[in-house]
């Protein structure tokens, strides 16, 4: 592989990473790579030099790499700028293999993390987070996985209250236990509001269901900075693709 070649930390993400934990296989035509933000450039010319088509498609998150039909994604951050991908995440890959090759695998709490928040109309992960969840509750970080989510812990909470809904009977008693002390540091906070800025946290969750709120209704964009860590160009660029029919299922990938 062009990317082992290169010496380049990667990682493979995706319907490989999600067969990996589950045992679920999608049938899938591209392939997901992971790296370091800084290493982009890196990671295209080795893909280039190994006869690939390649682009920048979204420079807050995403590459691409052509061959024919199939193609890669280069993944260096996620569409709402929450899960930029950091040594973390090399840190704690998991080994495994796809097509063949012994290549590290995104962790599982990464996964959970940035699937969280993919919640579009078209596309909604929560049924992936599930079934992680269910196969790998034991083996979690849950630590790790909690900070992950930092300010945003109540998206994780949703997650594990359909978690028990979806798996009554599953003991998963770590997963249990996380959601009801999410639980009480949320019945803690009371029921004032979090914050009083007229702000907008939906973008995080979907780019296209909750631009009225930001568009006609005035409330502030969360993804945008101060707020996010997403620029003005990046907000508009990630949502003018909304209608490009070349995106295709890809549309949906880190939420806002």
């Amino acid at each position: 592989m062009a990317l082992t070649r290169s010496g380049l930390p990667f990682l493979v993400g995706g319907a490989y990473a999600l067969e990996h934990y589950t045992t679920i296989a999608r049938w899938t035509k591209d392939l997901d790579i992971f790296v370091l933000p800084g290493d982009v450039d890196g990671c295209l010319d080795a893909l280039a030099s190994a006869g690939f088509e390649t682009e920048v498609a979204f420079p807050h998150w995403l590459a691409k790499a052509y061959a024919g039909r199939d193609f890669i994604d280069v993944i260096f951050s996620s569409g709402n700028g929450i899960a930029e991908v950091d040594k973390e995440w090399m840190a704690h890959a998991t080994p495994g293999r796809v097509l063949g090759l012994p290549v590290p695998l995104c962790p599982v709490e990464e996964m959970i993390w940035s699937k969280a928040f993919v919640a579009e109309r078209e596309r909604y992960d929560g049924a992936d987070i599930a079934h992680l969840i269910r196969a790998c509750h034991g083996q979690l970080d849950w630590e790790r996985l909690v900070g992950r989510f930092g300010a945003h812990w109540r998206v994780l909470l949703s997650h594990l209250m359909l978690f028990e809904f979806v798996y009554p009977s599953e003991p998963a008693p770590e997963a249990r236990g996380w959601a009801r002390e999410l639980a009480r540091r949320l019945e803690k906070a009371g029921g004032a509001p979090e914050t009083s800025e007229r702000i907008c946290r939906g973008t995080l969750l979907s780019r296209a269901q909750y631009l009225p709120d930001v568009v006609a209704w005035g409330y502030l964009d969360a993804r945008r900075r101060p707020h996010g860590r997403m620029s003005e160009e990046a907000v508009q660029k990630w949502t003018d693709a909304i209608d490009e029919q070349e995106e295709g299922p890809h549309a949906h990938r880190g939420g806002g």
